[in-house]
């Protein structure tokens, strides 16, 4: 019969009798070399709790880069790495993750070294724990709350004997790793269905429903062939670019990358960015087609739901045509990397989709009541797409928290490592 006792850690309460509560510094060291004489010439990025490679970062090919580099951390296998920015942004998921190969990574993250008093691994599935209760919430300095090792170090952690961790370590690996596994094939089975609501938006859009209809050649390039009945319109002749005054009660709108067009309140607030003075704010009524100027490349195209009102960054539009096929066909040109090809200014994970673009892109056309079918069938299949990613989202929720709570009981004691 197991016995237990107080940790002394409120988020933890009892482990076993035979356990102890350590800080952290007690167990780890800080990283804090930088990567001075470019000893590591790989850029690591943290990402949903992985570290991986940065895509596109080459000192070879970009010069300039090199005082970027010169200015990371150097790593290595096992360190641990803890975003500890924007600590209370719950949409900020997956803080603590794992060096599996040499590199260097900003050191505007904790970059921390466990010590030959504990296990790695432990180590990292207790901290990743912590995380997952929300122990690190509210314990950043300054005023952006952001956590550092000067504070970090002083948390305390449950802290068995040597054996026990290594057990608790190679038991949640073969747990883990059997759930990571399920949580992938799900994820696969989101982007293809993902992948087939595109498909299926760029088809419809552009060849109508009936295949058997005689087509000729449209003269947009991303299109090829459409049904010999339709016509092909510049933007500026169906669409205009509106300029609505605000009311005294709108409260912000925000064009969304999975193309919903809602009251910002309705997701989320944290995270972004709030003016201080809304120069140029336009406002948005129930039903305007809303482009965003940014993001659109990325499918940040709709509908709105609500009255409103936004920042100049969105395109609101008016339409005598079918604003809903024009959205979908909007979203296949941000599909086919169209809005990219076209913007005059390329950022990194951003392309200007100004009014000037879509004034002068070009829009296959049926006539209204085909327009109309063709928006109604989107409407239905994607809804019931959606629903299928919806049920897919709830599971990988729930193998999450399953995953989470595992952990947790492991790493705190609660239960213990079956013996073989």
């Amino acid at each position: 019969m197991q016995v237990n006792k107080d940790s002394g850690i409120k988020w933890v309460g009892e482990i076993p009798d035979n356990w102890d509560s350590v800080p952290i510094y007690y167990v780890s060291q800080e990283v804090r070399k930088k990567n001075n004489n470019i000893s590591q010439k790989v850029a690591l990025k943290f990402t949903y709790g992985t570290i991986v490679r940065k895509k596109n970062f080459s000192i070879e090919e970009d010069s300039s880069l090199r005082k970027t580099i010169e200015n990371y951390k150097v790593v290595k296998p096992k360190d641990i790495v803890i975003n500890g920015l924007n600590l209370n942004f719950d949409f900020v998921t997956q803080r603590v993750g794992f060096v599996t190969f040499p590199g260097a990574i900003t050191s505007a993250y904790i970059v921390i070294r466990a010590k030959n008093n504990i296990n790695e691994k432990y180590l990292l599935y207790l901290l990743k724990s912590y995380d997952s209760v929300k122990a690190f919430h509210n314990m950043g300095g300054g005023v952006r709350k952001i956590l550092n090792f000067s504070i970090l170090s002083k948390i305390k952690i449950p802290f068995p004997p040597m054996k026990e961790q290594k057990r608790i370590t190679d038991f949640l690996d073969k747990k883990c790793g059997k759930i990571d596994k399920l949580l992938s094939q799900i994820n696969d089975e989101i982007d293809t269905l993902k992948k087939y609501q595109h498909s299926l938006i760029i088809r419809v859009v552009t060849k109508g429903l009936d295949s058997n209809v005689p087509t000729k050649d449209s003269g947009i390039e991303w299109i090829g062939t459409m049904p010999e009945k339709w016509n092909v319109v510049k933007g500026k002749f169906i669409l205009t670019l509106l300029d609505r005054p605000t009311k005294k009660d709108d409260e912000v709108i925000t064009c969304f990358r999975d193309g919903q067009v809602t009251l910002r309140k309705k997701r989320r607030t944290d995270g972004f960015t709030i003016s201080t003075k809304e120069i140029g704010y336009q406002g948005v009524d129930v039903g305007d087609l809303v482009v965003h100027a940014m993001d659109g490349f990325a499918g940040a195209i709709g509908i709105s739901d609500s009255r409103g009102k936004a920042s100049p960054v969105l395109n609101v539009m008016d339409s005598s045509e079918n604003k809903n096929y024009l959205k979908y066909y909007l979203r296949c040109c941000a599909y086919l990397g169209v809005f990219n090809a076209l913007a005059k200014g390329i950022r990194v994970r951003t392309a200007d989709t100004r009014w000037s673009t879509l004034a002068n892109l070009k829009f296959p056309l049926p006539t209204k009541n085909e327009q109309k079918d063709i928006s109604d069938y989107l409407d239905q299949k994607c809804a019931e797409i959606r629903a299928l990613i919806n049920e897919k989202n709830r599971q990988l929720d729930l193998l999450t928290k399953y995953k989470n709570s595992l952990i947790f009981e492991y790493v705190t004691g609660k239960k213990q490592v079956p013996q073989i």
